[in-house]
């Protein structure tokens, strides 16, 4: 939305989790044979009954998981298959979930679909055409601290969303951990950016939604402003608790 609507002349994306990086890469570097890879996936999936599917997306997983982003080359031709991979396993596994494992296995199962879009290459192609002015690195967010000239930066921060209760415990996109402790260090960054003129944005989830007395965010980002905003909240394994939940939206300046 920036990139398309404000002058920018430097942008940058990162983010911990390497494969989601290397998915971004593919985009921007490769998008043809990414594409290609993908018509073959929606082509074969597309005739295959529901336990052939079944099958199918099990064999793409435990292929999946038995490498390592880590291990892969810019612009090689694994690149390209594990990005497929990639997007295959989100298109088509329970609830569009990307989760991980302890063991950094993706464990998100088979989702029961009849029409899933694995391909998508109208939007591919306009990512990938908004990416090509992108600086993308495997990250997290302490490297903030390197970027030289924040009085004309504007940031937005979106850290893994803080459990709403003590059973949701969906933290683990990615192998490393994300709790209270980590929450309080992005916070203590976000003083620091603040301190030196960026303009910064963060999102999270709203505890009041469980508990009106949950004052967690409230108190660590005091002094900043604190807007809650409704959202659709599509993952969820209890259907009925799906449909509207306020996230919050932080920012050092007025909305």
């Amino acid at each position: 939305h920036v990139l398309q609507n404000y002058p920018i002349r430097h942008a940058y994306l990162s983010d911990v989790n390497a494969e989601i990086i290397l998915v971004y890469q593919t985009i921007q570097q490769r998008l043809g044979s990414l594409l290609e890879a993908l018509q073959e996936y929606q082509a074969r999936y597309d005739f295959m009954s529901e336990s052939s599917r079944r099958d199918y997306f099990y064999e793409i997983r435990k292929s999946y998981n038995e490498k390592k982003a880590a291990v892969y080359l810019p612009f090689s031709e694994a690149c390209i298959e594990r990005a497929a991979h990639i997007i295959f396993l989100n298109k088509t596994c329970f609830n569009g979930l990307f989760r991980f494992n302890h063991k950094g296995e993706f464990n998100a199962p088979f989702g029961r679909y009849v029409k899933p879009r694995i391909l998508n290459a109208e939007n591919l192609k306009r990512v990938s055409g908004i990416l090509q002015s992108v600086e993308l690195k495997t990250a997290d967010f302490e490297m903030m601290n390197e970027r030289p000239d924040y009085q004309h930066s504007f940031v937005y921060l979106d850290p893994p969303y803080r459990p709403l209760s003590s059973t949701a415990r969906f933290t683990a996109y990615c192998t490393q951990t994300f709790g209270d402790p980590e929450q309080c260090q992005l916070a203590k960054l976000f003083q620091v950016l603040h301190a030196k003129g960026a303009k910064l944005m963060l999102s999270n989830s709203d505890p009041r939604n469980n508990d009106e007395a949950d004052s967690f965010f409230d108190d660590l980002y005091a002094g900043f402003t604190i807007s809650r905003v409704p959202c659709s909240r599509r993952i969820n394994c209890v259907a009925g608790k799906r449909g509207q939940i306020n996230e919050i939206v932080i920012t050092n300046y007025e909305v």
